[in-house]
């Protein structure tokens, strides 16, 4: 028999946010274009440029994470988003 008495947990309550920032946004875009070099290269037999396209993907992360902590992640000062 079911619990008549539930109730929501505030953690579930809270807008989760999904990471909907420009620190965000800039670290899926130059990783998108990090795997799509090394895709491409990669099907065309090119580790060279497979290193590169895997260089390019470290290069979001780096700048998604610089642009974070210079505010512009999730309720950064800059990110026009704060409480």
């Amino acid at each position: 028999m079911a619990n008549s008495n539930t109730q929501i947990d505030p953690m579930h309550a809270e807008e989760i946010g999904h990471g909907n920032s420009i620190a965000a946004w800039t670290l899926v875009g130059v990783s998108l274009i990090g795997f799509i070099i090394g895709g491409i290269a990669f099907a065309g037999h090119n580790p060279t440029m497979v290193y590169v396209g895997c260089g390019v993907v470290v290069l979001g992360l780096i700048a998604g994470w610089v642009m974070k902590k210079a505010g512009f992640g999730v309720g950064g000062a800059r990110s026009g988003s704060a409480n």
